[in-house]
């Protein structure tokens, strides 16, 4: 039937009321739980009797103090009894005051809000219910003060054991073997239900005699290897297995020597509480035994140590190999050859080998077989000198595991056996002879390295190798170093220094026949003096056609060696003939002794020394050089090119002569020689020494005119931008000249200080022809030369600037003409100098930038004016204002308001 609208309404007021009574109770817990709260575990807890037991408690959320104290307390059948407290010393009760003074029952404080109750040895009589009261220090009562655990105590029915003996036993085994120990556990509880877990543990002097972890088998029956025995445990090598109800055994093969030392049996007893989560509530541990590793001892030996065997017969060698056996084994045996001592048997070759499964690698040549229980033959048919050297045997001692597996147990290898060949060695001589030996640096040097009274050369090639030790003669310090050396087939290798010098020439090495090898240096210098040797080796053919040296002949050694003297050059100038009128010719011989110079050559310059200003100029003339080829130098008279000649007369002598001489001729003139030798890479030619000849003078008796020259100003200080004037004026003393007679050359200079006492700059120039020079100038004045007399000449500076300052003057050269219209010319006369100020000018400075200054503002401002006026004509046509009409009030008094 369907439900009336009544009852329907009733069930939806009942479940309104139930959801407000569950929400209003959720409040009321949320209020009583917001204070203080103290926390033991869940329980209940169980403790073994006779172990220990601790019961922590902590407290959260409190006001007050950080350090708070606690009260412990038990409830039995007969009430509730006092145990003990952190503030009151009088809390315990009498009968847990003697457990207590004794500490076997303990309260320790972990943090200011937690301790623990810690019983050494719980009894049976302790089972009950525990309660930890904190006292309170809020302000208000909230939260919950104290908190109560179950504790029960249940019988030890835990039983561990080893050995049947009481001490633990000692076992020996041999690295490589199998050892086992058991342990058996079990308990009589009976109350709960309790898991044993077992591990294993050792304690060796790898780990520093601490106890460290081998195998367990977990509570949950789960094995668990220790850090150090993973890879171990998962080969099957560490094997933790069952033995009837409560034994358990541990097997470790394959044993090491870090498996030596005591072992223990932990066994632990587990509860799972009501969480799921299991609980330790006692551990017991005995000692099993104690392990001994002997190491693996295997001995390998060569029988004998040093062999000399002909070439040709066979080489026998036999390695003993002694070894402590423990177990199945099996040994591996492998002969190496080196052709010196090594520790290194990777670098050396193998010659034959045994497996441990006694399969034979080797050679037709080469035989290895096992002749006895420990000895193994090595047989070489046919020795030759490339069998020499030094054998080694090594042999590895293989062990199984029970699971059928093999590891290589020990490893050694023997010392070495030197194998010597008797093989016929060739016979010979060498003879190095210094075929030319340089006298000088720069000389040739040749030296032959030669084989003589060879015997038993069959199948033999010679190389050679070149060493050179850098010593005076007398002297044995030094040591030879090699320069090149030839190996067995003829190739030719070098040292690094010597290898550029074979790439230039320098170095040549040759082998004009089959007994003679030839060394030549085609420029000797001081580095290769010393003494020379050569070394022939003898090569003979193996059967597989490969070259091995049987024998090595060092010559006496050669001394390339010469005495170091400095070069000297000495240079005379003489005068053959004395010009000392004008028109004459001068004549002037220099002779060149040269010493301890190879072969010179000479380049010859002519320089002349003349009084220039205040100061003497050197001018080069004419050259020579070593090639004999002339050159002027600067000489640029063009009417006097032809005037002077420079020629060799004979070896070391040379002639110059100048024709027509003119009075500006006179003054100092020397020979600069320098002396070239030829050498070095290509035999270039190098300067080697160079000297100057004493002067000879050329000086000229004259009677003719006396000119003079002065510089005039009327105003030698002006303002920048204004002009500058000078003149040059020229007189004469002695007999007097016609005007058409004389001709000037005119140069004007100037000097940047008050004095001359610098380099002069040249300005501008007139020479007799009228012909105008004007130097190239940085600034934006210029300059200007004429002549306005016969003896005066104007020098004009247009827009002068201050870089125009400095001591001007000039110098003349005057030429006069004498017979037959020949043109002679006069000694160069200098005048003295004046010195040109330019003053700065402050208005013209400034002038042009205030101009510009001025305009440029003025124009900026018409500008502003220009763009403010159209802008503002621009916008009233596009919003034009409206004005409003203002209301006009008057004011009304206050009291009104």
């Amino acid at each position: 039937e369907t439900p009336l609208p009544e009852s329907g309404e009733r069930v939806a007021g009942g479940r309104m009321r139930t959801f407000l009574l569950h929400f209003l109770l959720e409040l009321l817990c949320y209020a009583l739980c917001s204070g203080r709260t103290v926390k033991v575990p869940s329980g209940p807890l169980l403790g073994v009797e006779g172990t220990e037991v601790t019961i922590p408690c902590s407290v959260s959320d409190y006001d007050g103090p950080s350090e708070q104290n606690f009260d412990w307390e038990v409830s039995r059948d007969a009430g509730q009894v006092h145990i003990v407290s952190t503030w009151d010393t009088s809390f315990t009760d009498q009968q847990y005051e003697e457990r207590v003074r004794n500490m076997d029952i303990q309260l320790k404080r972990k943090s200011n809000d937690a301790v623990e109750l810690q019983f050494k040895n719980i009894q049976a009589t302790d089972e009950g219910m525990y309660k930890c009261t904190t006292p309170s220090t809020d302000a208000t009562v909230k939260g919950n003060y104290d908190d109560s655990v179950l504790l029960k105590v249940i019988p030890d029915g835990l039983n561990v054991s080893g050995a049947k003996s009481r001490s633990a036993l000692s076992y020996n085994v041999s690295e490589g073997d199998l050892f086992e120990l058991v342990c058996t556990a079990s308990t009589m509880t009976s109350v709960v239900h309790t898991s044993l877990s077992v591990t294993w543990e050792l304690q060796g002097e790898a780990a520093g005699n601490a106890w460290s972890e081998v195998l367990s088998l977990t509570q949950q029956g789960r094995f668990r290897p220790g850090s150090e025995y993973e890879g171990r445990y998962k080969n099957g090598w560490v094997r933790l297995d069952t033995v009837g109800s409560d034994g358990y055994r541990l097997s470790v093969s394959r044993v090491m020597p870090t498996d030596q030392g005591m072992y223990r049996c932990v066994v632990r007893e587990w509860v799972k509480g009501g969480d799921g989560l299991w609980q330790q509530i006692q551990a017991k541990t005995v000692e099993i035994a104690t392990v001994d590793v002997n190491p693996r001892t295997l001995s390998v030996s060569i029988a004998r140590s040093d062999i000399s065997v002909n070439k040709d017969d066979p080489l026998e060698l036999t390695c003993v190999v002694i070894s402590r056996r423990g177990g199945e084994e099996q040994t591996e045996i492998t002969w190496y050859v080196s052709p010196v001592p090594t520790d290194d048997l990777q670098t050396a070759l193998v010659l034959a080998s045994l497996d441990r499964w006694s399969v034979v690698s080797d050679t037709e040549r080469v035989h290895l077989s096992h002749v006895a229980t420990d000895s193994y033959r090595l047989l070489v048919q046919d020795a030759e000198e490339s069998d020499e050297g030094y054998y080694y045997c090594k042999a590895a001692i293989w062990i199984q595991h029970s699971s059928g597996s093999w590891y290589k147990a020990v490893e050694r290898a023997s010392e070495p056996a030197h194998v010597i060949m008797n093989s016929s060695e060739p016979e010979y001589q060498v003879f190095l002879n210094g075929t030319k030996i340089p006298k000088f640096s720069e000389d040739r040097t040749e030296l032959e390295c030669k084989i003589t009274e060879a015997q038993g050369l069959k199948n033999t090639r010679f190389t050679v190798s070149w060493y050179h030790r850098v010593r005076a003669p007398g002297d044995s310090s030094s040591t030879s170093e090699l320069i090149a050396t030839m190996d067995q087939d003829w190739n030719l290798q070098m040292e690094e220094k010597s290898w550029e010098r074979v790439q230039n020439g320098e170095l040549i090495f040759s082998k004009p026949d089959l007994m003679t090898f030839t060394l030549r240096i085609q420029w000797t210098v001081e580095a290769d003096r010393g003494l020379y040797s050569c070394v022939i080796s003898a090569w003979s053919r193996q059967r597989n056609d490969s070259w091995i040296k049987s024998n090595e002949v060092e010559s006496r050694p050669v001394a390339v060696f010469w005495a170091v003297k400095d070069y000297r050059l000495s240079v005379e100038a003489k005068n053959r003939k004395l010009s000392v009128a004008a028109g004459s010719t001068f004549e002037m011989i220099c002779k060149v002794l040269a010493e301890n110079i190879k072969a010179p050559r000479f380049s010859v310059l002519v320089t002349a020394e003349k009084p220039f200003s205040n100061s003497t100029r050197t001018t080069k003339i004419i050259s020579l050089t070593q090639d004999s080829l002339t050159q002027l130098e600067e000489w640029t008279d063009r009417d006097r090119l032809d005037s002077v000649v420079l020629e060799k007369v004979h070896e070391g002598e040379f002639r110059f002569r100048m024709y027509q001489t003119e009075v500006s001729d006179a003054g100092l003139y020397r020979c600069a020689v320098t002396a070239w030798s030829q050498g070095g890479s290509g035999g270039a030619w190098r300067v080697v020494a160079s000297n100057l000849s004493n002067p000879i003078k050329i000086h000229f008796k004259t009677s003719g005119p006396v000119f003079n020259v002065t510089v005039h100003s009327d105003s030698s200080s002006v303002y920048q931008g204004e002009m500058v004037e000078l003149l040059c004026i020229i007189s004469i003393d002695g007999p007097a000249v016609e005007k058409d007679n004389m001709a000037f050359d005119v140069s004007w200079y100037v000097s940047r200080s008050a004095v001359v006492d610098g380099a002069p700059v040249f300005l501008a120039s007139l020479d007799r022809r009228a012909i105008v020079n004007l130097a190239r100038r940085n600034g934006s004045s210029d300059v200007g030369v004429e002549r306005i007399s016969s003896m005066e000449f104007r020098f004009r500076v247009y827009g002068s600037e201050e870089q125009d300052f400095g001591s001007h003057f000039c110098s003349v050269t005057p030429w006069v003409r004498m017979h037959s219209d020949f043109w002679q010319k006069q000694p160069d006369i200098t005048s003295k100098p004046i010195f040109v100020m330019v003053k700065g000018n402050l208005w013209s400075a400034f002038k042009y930038p205030l101009l510009v200054g001025i305009g440029l503002a003025a124009a900026v401002g018409l500008l502003s004016c220009l763009i403010g006026y159209c802008s503002s004509r621009l916008c009233r046509k596009k919003n034009p204002v409206q004005e409003t009409r203002r209301e006009r009030r008057r004011l009304m008094p206050v009291e009104m308001d």
